[in-house]
């Protein structure tokens, strides 16, 4: 089948690099020249743990090529489905901007409105139940002068995307989410996802346009409160001088409650959890309910980072002293560092007048712009060197196999964050956990 997916960010180019994997002939849509130049030659615009794989094989000049991308919107007159995977930023009050998305149905209208081909659109970016529906579709009928049902189909398909693992999560999915309010656009939704339901034999779920959205909401709202409550009993733990990992290895047995998202630590960051929760919050509050559960989730994470920076001040005055910070990405194989732990350590760390050394395999560019005057080292090693303090913020490998390179900080002090350094002889260590 030939689709074509607007917008190339993490989701957009992750989709687009699968489905051309699946069979499909994919154009991946953006207005950015740059980009696009760079998909065209093989090379992803993103760090995603096996995109390059995907992407050089299937664009470029040796690929498949099952993928292209271009900035023109008529592009779609070739496909019989486009994904609108555009962003939706958070505004103050944590609601969501649909702003680019209504811009991106501006000109998806305009353009369909020259064909008479039937062409379903897919809402595959995150938005609040009712966007789909309320927003998107009016847009899209007013610019095309047709009618959703009649003359295109309107589906949402929400996505389940770990960023690091976006493409096993793609192509091995739990779940597909298929949400129309339509039977045609329903159908042409299947029939895009035929070949992936064939090969994994994924559950499928059918639904209407807003159940759909709130499934994804639902979906990442349980996730961060489980992180939240499993961090609040390992702060209980560490007060009781309890391993809070052997208490969730054994809580985990229990099929109820199931082993995962229960390592305790710094908390959630990303671009999901958080603006998730804030969202769904915000447009529960308009309608006057108050989640008193989700507002919790959100604050038992926001303490976290204080918490690690609290263990640094029983043990060492980081006044003028070099403190070394290790990781910057919000989880290991990415170099996302929206809302990552490390934001509030390193100003934490600043408020107390400290030489803040970072370290991270590939997120140091994207957190220079964020903290310009930082000192950022080639290796972890070289942060160490003369530290008075070492966070560790980031799990990634190199960082867990850390070891004798500890021997080399003016004062030993391990405050981890993420249970990934061996606590031995020789250094001053303290998780949050344990």
């Amino acid at each position: 089948m030939e689709l074509s997916v607007i917008g190339s960010g993490y989701v957009g180019t992750t989709i687009a690099a699968c489905f051309a994997d699946l069979g499909h002939e994919v154009t991946n849509i953006d207005i950015d020249e740059d980009i696009v130049e760079t998909i065209n030659s093989g090379t992803p615009p993103i760090h995603e743990d096996g995109l390059p794989k995907l992407v050089a094989e299937h664009a470029g000049q040796d690929g498949t090529g099952r993928l292209r991308a271009t900035t023109k919107y008529d592009a779609i007159f070739d496909t019989g489905a486009t994904f609108l995977c555009l962003p939706t930023p958070q505004n103050n009050d944590g609601s969501i901007d649909l702003s680019i998305m209504e811009t991106g149905a501006v000109q998806l209208g305009k353009t369909l409105e020259a064909t008479d081909d039937w062409h379903t659109v897919v809402v595959k970016s995150t938005v609040v139940p009712g966007s789909t529906e309320d927003v998107i579709t009016p847009i899209l009928e007013e610019e095309s002068e047709k009618t959703a049902g009649e003359d295109f189909g309107v589906g949402m398909n929400p996505e389940f995307l770990r960023e690091g693992t976006a493409v096993q999560d793609f192509l091995n999915p739990d779940k597909i989410v298929l949400g129309a309010d339509d039977d045609r656009a329903l159908a042409d939704m299947h029939d895009v996802f035929q070949p992936l339901i064939s090969k994994t034999d994924a559950p499928v779920v059918e639904t209407d346009t807003r159940t759909a959205e709130m499934i994804k909401y639902a979906n990442n709202s349980f996730l961060a409160a489980k992180v939240s409550l499993i961090n609040d009993i390992g702060n209980i733990c560490k007060e009781h001088g309890i391993d809070a990992y052997e208490v969730a290895d054994a809580i985990g047995l229990d099929d109820r409650i199931s082993e995962r998202f229960l390592r305790s630590g710094l908390g959630w960051g990303g671009s999901c959890f958080g603006k998730d929760v804030a969202a769904i919050t915000a447009a529960a509050q308009e309608r006057e309910y108050d989640p008193a559960m989700l507002r919790a989730t959100v604050e038992v994470n926001d303490r976290q980072p204080n918490r690690l920076l609290s263990l640094m001040d029983d043990h060492v005055d980081v006044s003028r002293e070099q403190v070394a910070v290790l990781g910057l990405a919000f989880k290991p194989g990415t170099d996302d560092i929206r809302d990552s732990r490390a934001i509030p350590i390193i100003e934490g760390l600043q408020e107390r007048g400290a030489n803040v050394v970072a370290y991270d395999p590939v997120a140091a560019e994207n957190m220079r712009e964020h903290f310009p005057d930082i000192n950022y080292a080639s290796s972890a090693s070289t942060a160490l060197d003369s530290a008075v303090a070492a966070l560790v913020v980031t799990d990634w490998e190199e960082i867990t196999e850390l070891d004798e390179e500890f021997d080399t900080m003016a004062t030993p002090v391990v405050i981890d964050g993420r249970r990934a350094i061996d606590r031995r002889d020789g250094i001053v260590y303290e998780g949050l956990t344990w």
